[in-house]
This record gives structure tokens, sequence and C-alpha cells, in this order.
């Protein structure tokens, strides 16, 4: 249950009350989208409720499935209806998923407080909704406000060109009210972003033109600019577009956190395609900048189809102490820990490997590596061999354990990891030295979602009823 305090909302007080408190349980299930689409199995999208208390008889077990009423959304990222930006407001309530599909443009609405094990869809907006309301397709990501309304970025219009739009849900009809941005300035490209309003702010990145990368990645559309490299900056207030920071040709810069301490004025991007972590941080003037602070080197390779392989840093994420920086090379399929205390000088504490395009038994052979000696090991848990390589995270709140699936995107999977289509994705989980620093693999968990009931499954980003270090926002 969330903290329970007489007249407080959803969430808890502070990050680290989150992390340290008395009301900082142990996660006990999670929630995951499960996608279809790409895999050749003409079946639903669904949400899956999995079952990871070690003192339950269902431990790693998948305990419920709630199937979508239609084909091909490509559930992807899920948020909240409330979470600790409303903490202050005993009249809301953490109790919907908000599940929007970046191929559909449909968002579900799920009930998860009627039965927290039985999830059930509440409402469902149609794309259309979007496409009028907002002129946006293709819905990412999802943060609710303080204010009670949700906010979801999307990559698109509806003709599936790139457009940094957003639009704007009521927190309680769950109506399309139209879009949050103001302004004649909208950026060419969307995908995440996260907001700060104690320094006026809401940051958001950029990933690619949407019905150029729904079939797959053609390095010819780098050149051509479907592929995004700037932070957009936008004032908080005026929802107008400010600024936007380059990060350099070819970046593609994904995930974004601030440090979740309210006051603190910086946080880190991670890019995909250039391999960096960004510090991005409020300069004297008032305005925004940004440096690169870590660098994973591309890989010379034959057998693949480029002579570079980059890591491709598809999500990061931050311990509620603002201490540890977690992010995934998806391709060379390492997951690495910083130490953030310096957050202009990150320093590598922890690295596990679980798969990856660069196995020894694979088709690629490396023939220059800066950082290895020679190719990791085949990744195999208890008698698995692991498909894909590390992607999304997510932290226990007490920065213990971490949480990864393999799969990035089905048309992206498909293209790179034939495999990971025919055995589905699995869940690890990895256990964390919060004093020095150090992962290490958890073999007695293992969710293998290549053995659903109706075949190999894509499983991608996880949830804690609760809140957790990627969704709550402290205000």
């Amino acid at each position: 249950k969330s903290a329970k305090c007489g007249a407080c909302g959803p969430g808890y007080a502070s990050p680290l009350h989150a992390m340290k408190g008395k009301y900082c349980p142990r996660e006990k299930i999670l929630y995951l989208p499960c996608i279809y689409r790409n895999t050749g199995i003409e079946k639903p999208d669904y949400l899956a409720t999995v079952d990871v208390d070690p003192m339950s008889p269902h431990y790693c077990q998948v305990i419920h499935r709630l199937p979508m009423p239609n084909l091909k959304d490509e559930l992807h990222h899920s948020g909240w209806n409330a979470c600790s930006s409303c903490f202050g407001d005993a009249t809301k309530k953490r109790n919907y998923l908000i599940l929007p599909s970046l191929i559909s443009s449909r968002i579900y609405v799920v009930d998860v407080g009627t039965d927290l094990r039985a999830p059930r869809i509440h409402k469902i907006v149609e794309p259309v909704e979007l496409f009028w309301k907002g002129n946006v397709a293709n819905p990412h990501t999802s943060h609710c406000l303080g204010s009670g309304e949700i906010v979801i970025s999307c990559l698109g219009d509806p003709s599936g060109n790139g457009k940094g739009s957003f639009i704007l849900l009521d927190g309680e009809t769950f109506e399309v009210k139209g879009n949050w941005e103001k302004g004649e300035k909208i950026p060419s490209l969307g995908y995440d972003f996260w907001y700060q309003p104690r320094h006026n702010v809401l940051m958001s990145t950029e990933w690619g033109t949407p019905k150029v990368l729904a079939g797959g990645f053609n390095p010819a559309d780098l050149e051509k600019g479907h592929y995004g490299r700037h932070i957009n900056v936008w004032d908080w207030n005026s929802h107008n577009c400010i600024q936007s920071i380059d990060l350099g040709k070819n970046s593609v810069p994904l995930e974004i956190r601030f440090l979740h301490d309210p006051a603190a004025s910086e946080g880190f991007v991670g890019c995909a395609l250039s391999g960096a972590v960004h510090r991005f941080y409020k300069t004297e003037k008032g305005d925004w900048a940004a440096e690169k602070v870590i660098e994973v080197p591309s890989k010379k390779v034959k057998g693949w189809f480029l002579p570079d392989m980059p890591g491709l840093i598809t999500d990061i994420l931050i311990s509620l102490d603002d201490r540890f920086l977690y992010f995934s090379n998806w391709l060379h399929g390492d997951i690495r820990q910083y130490d953030i205390t310096n957050t202009r000088k990150p320093k590598l504490v922890g690295q596990v490997f679980l798969g990856g395009s660069i196995t020894k038994d694979g088709h690629v052979t490396v023939v220059e590596d800066q950082e290895l000696q020679c190719q990791p090991e085949p990744f195999v848990i208890k008698g698995k061999k692991v498909q894909g390589g590390p992607q999304m995270l997510q932290l226990s709140l007490d920065g213990k354990r971490l949480y990864v699936t393999t799969s990035l995107y089905s048309g992206w999977d498909k293209q790179f990891y034939p495999d990971l289509i025919k055995e589905g994705s699995v869940m690890l989980q990895i256990n964390v030295d919060t004093e020095k620093g150090g992962l290490k693999v958890n073999t007695n968990f293992l969710v293998d979602f290549g053995k659903e009931p109706d075949g190999p499954v894509l499983a991608h980003e996880i949830r804690y009823p609760g809140g957790d270090c990627t969704s709550d926002i402290w205000m």
C-alpha cells in the first residue's frame, strides 16, 4: 500500500521516503505489456501481471493476462493517472495505468485499483481522438501532472511524419483535452520527456520519423534526417519550446531522466546510436546545456550489417537517492552501473553481460574492441539461452534489485534479433551492491515469455503498482 499519512495522496513525500521509509514495501507484482505485433502470431497484445514475491508459490509466474481488444497495437510504455506529483492531494489515487499504443495510436486506460492482481480495461481512447483533437499520433511516454491531468508525448502526426507534440488527458474522465504545447515552435521529432516544475522546465527527446522506423532501421535514413539529435527545452508555465540542445549528428537521444531530488537542476540522457550519456544542466545564465560524460565505444565487427556496432543505449535510470545511474547496451549485451556522486564524472562500478549480438557462439566476429579482451559467453539461465539483449530496466525502490527485459520494439527485434521473435523475451533480476556498486544476476529468477499460452511474446516496460524510479516525479 502507498503511504497513508492523514491527508496525503498517492506515492511518497520524497524520493528518500520512497527508498528508505517504513512505507517502502518490497515489490510483489509487476505489470508488463506483452507484444505480438511482428511475431507472426495473430493475437492481441496484453498486459501481464507477474508475481515477483519470493515467498509466493507463483514466484516468477505470469498470474494474469489482460488482452487488448485489437490486433497490432504495439503496447510499449505505460504511466499512471496519479503519482508522487499528487502526494499532497488526498482526493487522488494511483488506480489507473495509462497504456499508449505506439503503432495503432490507441490509449488504453487500465483499472488496477479494483483488483491489483487482475487489471481490467476501464476506457479506450481511440486514435481518431488524438488525430482530431491534437493532430498527433504514435503516443509514447505518459506522465501524470500535479494538477491531476495526464500528458503524453507523441512521435508524429496522423500521416506518420515526425512531430514532437504532446496530448493532454483529463485525469478523471480520460477525455482528450487537446495539445499540451502552445506557441509556433514544435520540434520535428518526439520521444520521451521529464518535467521539473521548480526549474520551470520540461525536457523532451527525439527518436525518429514514425513511418520510417515502423518497418525497421535503415542506415540511409540517418542521412535523410529521419533520426533525432536534440533535447528540446520547454517553458513549464507557458508550454512553449524555448531551446534545443544539439547532442550531435546521429546521436538519437532516447530516455531522459532528471535527478529525483526536485531541487536538482540536472539530469542525464542516453543516446542510442552515439553510445553516449550526456549530462544536461542549468547554466548560470538560466538556460540549459549538455556535456558528454560517458561514451561506449563502437566495436569493429564482421558478419553484421554494418562494420561498426554501437552499444545502442536504449534505457537509462537513476536510483532514488541519485547515487547510481544504470543503462542497457542492447546490441553489445551489457548493463552498466555508474556511481554519479560526482555527476560530471560518472564512475563505472558494475557491469553484467546478458546476451547481445557479440556472444562467442553467434555470427558476429569482433575484430577490434576498445573495452573487452574477448567476446562474451552466451548467457544461459535455468537451461535457457537468452535471446536479444538487455533493454528495459526497472529498479526496486530500495535500489537493491534491478529488473530487465530483452525486447526493444517488435520491428527492430525482428531485424536485429530474429531468434528473439521465435523464442520470446525474458525478464531477469540483477542483484545490486548499493554500498560499493556491483551487479550480479539472480540465477533463481527467470520469467520466460517464450512459454506463454498463445506462443512466444515480447515483454517490454516494467511497472510496480506503487510507483517506481521512472514513473514518479516529485514537485
